[in-house]
């Protein structure tokens, strides 16, 4: 479903003021460097001159004249290069820095919406806003092993592996994770971990429970537009983000809606290859009896499947802080 108007008018202002920063902080940054490296405007010049120089003989088919033009430009490329990297600094340094290189904090690349634009609609669809103030306290950066014992913290210095390697090979092959453990073992938290990552380098990440999950669905199935009127426009999101996590899976309440809709999902984003991460306080054998075997013969055959150590770390601290 498209954006309201005023929807897409927010987007976009966004993106305005993305690109008025990214110009600024690019002009403070090249006059300071022409001010330390008086030598580099006028070698600049030059290089200016050079490929002015290319182009009207490229346009009056002088090909002496180009490839002469061609090679000095070369020259003067590798002096500028020589120049910076002898006050450490490189190209790159004479170019804006875009929040997303892609389409360069213009939403989009050609005429087709970039992936960062997808995320600010999934942004205001589900108001993830206040996601993004939890992820800045649950990151990798402060995930912390002191809550598990021995044996435990080391089945989770694995977990944390898996979830970096889950990462990193993010866009170069499809896969999925189930993270499976007792309440408070850090499943959310990992789940946060990997979604700040990827939030981060500009990938769509849709993140609800699985109650939110399902009554989306029903909204969209039914017709029963919520608050906002958020079902039938949430749909297409659900099944083309690059990433969907549907937290504590099996705290919703199951019935035969909940179970064929989760298998479509589930299903649905297998075929269309995209990732999805579950986490749930359920055993193998509780979700094969909730959600049915063909469920659980799709989710074990396209998924890494993780089991969380420990106990409730949140009592844990709780009590730990009271002891205080």
């Amino acid at each position: 479903m498209p954006l309201i108007n005023t929807q897409y008018d927010s987007i976009m202002r966004e993106y305005a003021r993305r690109q008025a920063r990214s110009r600024q902080e690019l002009e403070d940054r090249l006059g300071r460097i022409h001010r330390e490296i008086p030598e580099l405007s006028p070698l600049e010049d030059e290089i200016t001159a050079c490929q002015a120089g290319r182009v009207r003989a490229a346009v009056s088919q002088d090909k002496e004249q180009a490839e002469a033009m061609e090679s000095a430009l070369r020259d003067l490329v590798r002096k500028r290069e020589r120049l910076l990297s002898s006050h450490g600094l490189s190209p790159s340094d004479l170019e804006p820095v875009y929040a997303c290189p892609d389409c360069q904090d213009t939403g989009y690349i050609g005429a087709k919406k970039c992936h960062c634009f997808r995320q600010a609609e999934i942004d205001l669809l589900y108001h993830q806003s206040s996601l993004r103030e939890v992820l800045e306290k649950e990151n990798f950066r402060t995930f912390s092993y002191e809550w598990y014992e021995d044996g435990d913290r080391e089945i989770m210095r694995r977990n944390v592996m898996e979830a970096r390697m889950f990462i990193e090979r993010f866009d170069d092959s499809f896969q999925n994770l189930l993270l499976l453990g007792a309440v408070g073992t850090g499943k959310t938290f990992l789940s946060n971990c990997i979604a700040k990552e990827l939030m981060d380098t500009c990938h769509s990440v849709v993140y609800l429970t699985a109650f939110q999950l399902f009554e989306l669905l029903s909204q969209a199935a039914f017709g029963r537009e919520g608050s906002g009127g958020t079902g039938k426009q949430a749909y297409p999101y659900i099944f083309d983000c690059d990433l969907l996590i549907i937290d504590d899976l099996g705290t919703e309440l199951p019935n035969s809606f909940t179970v064929s809709q989760f298998f479509l999902c589930v299903n649905e984003r297998i075929l269309r290859k995209k990732s999805t991460l579950i986490s749930s306080n359920l055993d193998m054998e509780a979700l094969r009896n909730v959600y049915s075997e063909r469920t659980l013969s799709r989710i074990i055959s396209c998924y890494t499947i993780r089991q969380l150590p420990g106990s409730d770390i949140r009592i844990r601290k709780k009590l730990n802080a009271n002891s205080l």
